[in-house]
């Protein structure tokens, strides 16, 4: 059953940030009926977080009413599909991630939608490190060690992800790959229950998003190895980069961001633009952002396609080289 929760909208003057832009025929269309914020995951994950943040926070800045849709299913494709082919008047956005946006069609032969074509972009939002994590008993304590106890255990240890073709598993994937090691590959339904196998003892590694498996760190119950950034990530600041490691080289972060169907009109596309670029200056949305581990992103509007055409041009490079596959 679809879920719905119906995002706070303020009864508070509008707020002098956002100009003219509040009195254009655009945003006065956008007040005129309820924004539906749709989201290809299940509830409680970091792109559903990330979506409700945001609907609160543009419902009492912006005087726009919004519901957080979600639209789980395939790998987020089928609620993909769905924002693609939506109204193009503004009043359906996607928030939605890299591993939707980039990852899925470097993967898959056929997808239903076309995330260069059927999208545009008006905003990125946050950006979240990965963070290599292994069970405790590991006798390992840096990422040589580990490469080391691999080789020598080739085709013995194992690591975990939120299934087959995500994040975790392409780029663990790639980055075990990169240091010429051969792990097992144990897919669950959700990254969660990855985690909880590895702290029973049942899977060995997971490269995984800082913001779910920073909490098991802290508590003692994982432990972290390198986190995926080019700098150190200020949450672990202990912990260091793949690349300071000095056996391979590794840079990414998880984003996310708002799109909406490509053939949205101009004039809509530049005020949501100017939404999120007011609310991503919130210093309450941006205190929970980072409090999650995430690192504010800004992306000006002339250089958010070309952004997106980057990263799919750097991943699916990787991905060609060391042969992932999600089918």
């Amino acid at each position: 059953m679809l879920k719905f929760t119906l995002a706070v909208l303020s009864l508070l003057p509008v707020l002098p940030a956002f100009g003219a832009a509040q009195d254009s025929a655009a945003m006065q269309a956008l007040r005129a009926r309820p924004v539906r914020i749709i989201v290809a995951t299940a509830p409680g994950g970091g792109v559903d977080i990330t979506a409700r943040h945001l609907a609160k926070t543009m419902g009492e800045l912006a005087r726009i009413a919004l519901v957080v849709q979600n639209r789980p299913g395939a790998g987020s494709i089928t609620g993909t599909e769905y924002a693609a082919r939506a109204t193009p008047d503004g009043h359906t956005l996607l928030v939605s991630s890299s591993s939707s946006m980039v990852m899925n069609g470097l993967l898959h032969q056929q997808l239903p939608y076309d995330a260069l074509r059927d999208f545009v972009a008006v905003g990125f939002v946050v950006a979240y490190p990965f963070v290599l994590i292994a069970r405790n008993d590991l006798p390992v304590t840096n990422l040589a060690e580990l490469a080391q106890y691999a080789k020598d255990r080739r085709g013995k240890l194992t690591y975990g992800s939120a299934g087959v073709g995500s994040l975790q598993h392409v780029w663990g994937t790639l980055l075990f790959r990169s240091m010429g090691l051969d792990l097992l590959h144990v897919p669950y339904k959700g990254a969660a229950m990855a985690v909880q196998e590895m702290i029973g003892g049942r899977i060995d590694l997971m490269f995984d998003n800082l913001s779910a498996a920073r909490a098991q760190v802290q508590a003692g119950r994982v432990k972290a190895l390198v986190v995926s950034p080019a700098r150190r990530a200020p949450q672990m600041p202990a912990v260091p980069t793949v690349n300071e490691s000095g056996v391979t080289q590794f840079e990414g972060e998880s984003w996310m961001g708002v799109f909406v169907p490509s053939a949205t009109p101009r004039g809509t596309v530049q005020a949501l633009r100017g939404v999120v670029e007011n609310v991503l200056q919130d210093a309450g949305l941006r205190e929970r952002l980072e409090a999650g581990g995430g690192r504010i992103m800004r992306v000006p509007p002339q250089q958010q396609q070309a952004f997106v055409n980057r990263e799919r041009e750097r991943w699916g490079a990787l991905i060609k080289r060391y042969g992932v596959t999600a089918e």
